[in-house]
Parts: C-alpha cells; structure tokens; sequence
C-alpha cells in the first residue's frame, strides 16, 4: 500500500508532509521489528532476566520489566496505559515484582547485554560487516528524525544514551522506531472507539493471529465474550466471531492510520536512505527469523497486514 501524507501542522505544531510511499513505511516495520524482538526470545535473554532474579518459566517476567524499563520504575496502571493491549491484572502481576527483584537501571544493562550476546549469536562474524555499520547509521538518522510528542514508549527509549557498538545502535534505533509506530498505532485505534481487548478482538477477526494466540494477553473469557458483543453490536465482527465487511474497512483505516502517523522519520531519512536501509536490512531479518527463535505466529499480524 502507498498514498501520499498530507498532515497540516507548523506554528500550531503540525507539519506539510511531503509524499511518502506507504508501503515502504510498513515493509520498514516489518524489517525491523524482528529485529527488535529478539530481547523477548533468545535464550541469552532468559539468562540476563534469570540473573537479575526474573523467573524464565515463561517470557513474560522478563518481557515487562525488559520493555518498561525506560520509562523508569512506572507502575501497572502505567505501564498497562503504554502498553495498550495487555489486561491490566497482567501487567499488575509482573510489574508488581519487577522494580522488587531489579533496578530501571539494573534491567537496562541487561538487556543490553543480552542484545549484545543474541546478536554475537544470530549474525556471527557479520555482526562487524560493514554493512551492518551502514544500516545502523541510516537507523539511526531515521530514529532521531522522530517526533516522539504524546509518545511516551518512543520517547523513554529516545531519551537513553546510544550504544557505541553499530549491532546494538542497530537494535536501539529499531526499538525507537518500533515503539514509535506502536505509540501511533494505539492513537489509531483510539480513534476507531477500540478499547484495548476489543483491539484484539477486532483485530483476530480479520485473521491476523488466532484467537489462542491472542490469549497470551490476559484477557478472560469473560472479558473477549463482552468485547465480542459490544464489536457485533457496532456491526463489526458477525456471529461467528468474524469480521464484517465494516469491520475490514474499520482494521484497513488503522493500519493505513499507523502507517501514515510511522511515516515521519521515513520522510526526512528520504527515499534513497530509506530504500538502502531496507535492503541492508535484508539479510540481518534472514538470520533472525533463520535462528528459529521468534514464533511464526504474532499478535503484531506481521505478513498479515
């Protein structure tokens, strides 16, 4: 998908935006995300958590304190509002520990160090490739391009200090970016009436993940039943669970909300850089997806959408 971006702001805080290809903004996300995830999945981050005293029984003790850790010592109710589509008690039942067993501090450093070790891991002697030098550059131009206003997860990770090393500016600048197009990403869908579970719900009805998949947020039964409910009444989502035509156009309008809100550090990295970065990128999102460690299957719908 591409289009053209045409936000106004300036002196009242808003820009002319200059034509930017959709498409290319997405194909980006789905580049770097991968990128990105590798610190809630290999193995070395497991180890960093467990000697920090997070429990690895699962990837979750490990997951909140790893991600909220920019935003300081934030509790649940916080951390559950940056987070979006997590239940509440969820979020509670992890960070109610987290900052007990470990620092902000303490929990940056490991997953730095635990970043460092994945990557030396997945990429091997690449890791020292110039290539891998040049793409961390051009990420990190896009990176602090961005506009992290209202974006409170873009600018935690903004505002930590850059590593020196290109494989964890690399990592760094995909996290920014990431956590840049979430922040969007939850405006979009507070702008479509979306709570957080139905979110998911909507968004399983389309097939961007299953419905099993999606219960690793911590919804109840209970719960996705009602927002199930409240969606049909809406004319969203049809008897079976499924979306309606209304309801494909409502996830296409936040998809396209997402990109056109993601598009900002595209524009002024400008298409060449853009398109250089992508093909840099190429085969560093080969050897993370050939390590095996990331699930095939995402709440994200990466391939889906």
């Amino acid at each position: 998908m591409s289009g053209n971006v045409s936000e106004t702001s300036g002196a009242s805080g808003t820009v002319e935006a200059a034509d930017v290809d959709l498409g290319k903004v997405r194909q980006l996300w789905h580049l770097l995300e991968p990128l990105h995830a590798v610190l809630y999945y290999a193995p070395e981050a497991f180890e960093e958590a467990a000697a920090l005293g997070c429990g690895t029984e699962e990837r979750w003790p490990g997951y909140f304190p790893y991600r909220a850790a920019p935003l300081g010592a934030a509790g649940g109710r916080r951390v559950a509002s940056a987070f979006h589509s997590f239940s509440p008690r969820m979020v509670d039942e992890h960070i109610g520990t987290a900052w007990r067993t470990a620092s902000p501090g303490q929990v940056l450093a490991a997953r730095e160090r635990a970043v460092d070790r994945a990557y030396r891991a997945i990429l091997g002697d690449r890791i020292d490739s110039p290539e891998l030098a040049e793409a961390a550059a051009l990420a990190r131009r896009a990176a602090e391009a961005a506009d992290t206003a209202g974006r409170q997860l873009a600018a935690a990770n903004a505002e930590l200090p850059w590593p020196e090393a290109p494989h964890l500016r690399l990592w760094h600048a995909a996290t920014i970016l990431r956590e840049h197009r979430g922040d969007g990403h939850i405006a979009a869908l507070l702008v479509e009436g979306l709570d957080p579970v139905e979110s998911l719900v909507s968004f399983a009805a389309i097939g961007a993940a299953s419905v099993e998949r999606f219960e690793s947020r911590g919804w109840s039964p209970g719960e996705w039943a009602a927002a199930g409910d409240r969606l049909a009444a809406r004319g969203l989502i049809g008897a079976d669970g499924t979306a309606t035509e209304a309801g494909r156009e409502l996830r296409r309008r936040i998809e396209e909300h997402t990109d056109r809100l993601a598009a900002a550090p595209w524009r002024a990295l400008g298409p060449d850089a853009t398109g250089r970065l992508a093909d840099l990128l190429g085969e560093f999102w080969v050897a993370v997806l050939g390590s095996g460690l990331l699930p095939s299957e995402t709440t994200l719908g990466i391939g889906k959408v």
